[in-house]
């Protein structure tokens, strides 16, 4: 179990807010400032054990600033609920902090330009579980922990064991809550998913 610390956690975390509220080089920018909405950094405690980690913000999500607040948010409340998990108690992000136009798939010269944002946020929150949303936060979190890299189809709900500078970690593959908003019969399978994370907690909280 890795130990949690008091430190300067949310100053760092103000910092990446800020560098991304003024990422002028993001291929992202302009299309923020033209639609008037904001970048999505992240929400939750910043000593979560478990951070979920989506592809990039939708309409509503950019709207507000707050991660998972649309349709599939709802979904994602939902899951956690089914699993006995508090929102508030972990971590939620994207990879790709601004809304591609149209919400289009992130293009991997955007998760290249927000890759290094993420990367921070797990250094410093630490998380004990990452839990990918998606096939982009899949393919991004297996790649950067070197794990054998699957379709998701192959890798949800499993769990695989990782290294980090700051101890082991768990990385768990799910599918993106959004699956249940377009097909309501995927969501007991979500459910089912979810409730790795029920077994994991009880060890780690």
């Amino acid at each position: 179990m890795i130990e949690k610390q008091n430190d300067n956690r949310t100053e760092l975390l103000k910092q990446i807010r800020d560098e991304v509220i003024n990422f002028k080089e993001s291929p992202l920018y302009q299309e923020r400032i033209k639609n008037k909405v904001f970048p999505v950094i992240g929400e939750g405690s910043h000593c979560a054990k478990i951070m979920f980690v989506g592809e990039a913000p939708g309409r509503n999500e950019a709207q507000t600033g707050r991660p998972f607040c649309g349709a599939a948010g709802k979904i994602l409340d939902e899951l956690l609920a089914s699993a006995g998990i508090k929102r508030e108690d972990v971590y939620i992000t994207n990879i790709v902090k601004d809304r591609p136009p149209f919400n289009r798939d992130p293009l991997p010269e955007e998760i290249d330009a927000y890759g290094p944002f993420l990367d921070r946020q797990i250094k410093i929150i630490k998380p004990e579980i990452i839990v990918s949303l998606g096939r982009f936060a899949m393919g991004y979190i297996m790649k950067k922990f070197n794990l054998e890299l699957d379709s998701i189809s192959r890798l949800h709900g499993k769990a695989f064991d990782a290294e980090t500078a700051y101890g082991k970690i768990k990385v768990i593959p799910l599918y993106h809550p959004a699956v249940a908003v377009y097909n309501n019969g995927a969501k007991g399978e979500l459910i089912k998913d979810f409730q790795i994370l029920r077994d994991f907690q009880w060890n780690t909280y």
